[in-house]
C-alpha cells in the first residue's frame, strides 16, 4: 500500500496553495461603505445583535461608530430587536421534541440632518432544531451558537444593505 510521503503532502499543499492564489481568490472581507461616521439608534444595551453590528463596523475600513447622532453621517436605527424560541413539535407525552428559533431587526436608516435613506424594514432568520430534555443543557447551547449564528446573518445583511447606498 503506497503512503504519501511528506514532501508530496507539502507540494500538493502548496500546489493548491498558488491555485487558489492565481484565481483570484480572497477571503471575504467587510464591504466598503462610503460613510465614514455611523451611530446605532434604539438598541437595548444588552443586545447581541447590536454588539455584532458594532464589530463587523469597527473591521470595515475608514468607518467609525460616533457617540452621538450629531456627529455621525449615517444613523441606524433599531425599530425592533427581538429574538425567540417557539415549540415547533410535541411528543404523545407532551415533552418538546423541536424548537424554532428567530431573531428579527425591523430598522430605519437616515442622515443625521433627518432624510431617510432606507425606510423601515424587517430582517429575519429562523433556525429549527431538534430538542430532548436529557439533553438540555447541550440544546441551550445550540440555541445560543444558533443565536448568534443568526445576529451575524442579519448584521451583514445591514452592513450590504448600507454598502448599496452609496456614497453621501
Amino acid at each position: 500500500m503506497l503512503r504519501p510521503s511528506r514532501r508530496r503532502l507539502l507540494g500538493g499543499a502548496a500546489l493548491a496553495a498558488t491555485l487558489l492564489a492565481g484565481c483570484g481568490f480572497q477571503l471575504r472581507r467587510p464591504p466598503e461603505l462610503a460613510w465614514k461616521r455611523i451611530f446605532l439608534s434604539g438598541f437595548t444595551e444588552d443586545s447581541t445583535l447590536a454588539d455584532e453590528l458594532r464589530r463587523q463596523l469597527r473591521a470595515s475600513p475608514g468607518v467609525t461608530l460616533a457617540d452621538t447622532p450629531a456627529e455621525a453621517d449615517l444613523i441606524v436605527e433599531s425599530l425592533q430587536d427581538s429574538s425567540e424560541h417557539v415549540v415547533a413539535a410535541t411528543t404523545s407525552t407532551s415533552q418538546i421534541s423541536e424548537m424554532t428559533l428567530r431573531a428579527r431587526l425591523r430598522f430605519r436608516v437616515r442622515t443625521a440632518a433627518g432624510r431617510e435613506l432606507i425606510a423601515p424594514t424587517e430582517l429575519a432568520q429562523t433556525r429549527d432544531m431538534s430538542y430532548s430534555e436529557s439533553s438540555a443543557l447541550a440544546k441551550q447551547h445550540e440555541a445560543a451558537l444558533l443565536f448568534r449564528s443568526m445576529h451575524v446573518d442579519l448584521a451583514m445583511q445591514v452592513l450590504r444593505r448600507l454598502a448599496a447606498l452609496g456614497p453621501a
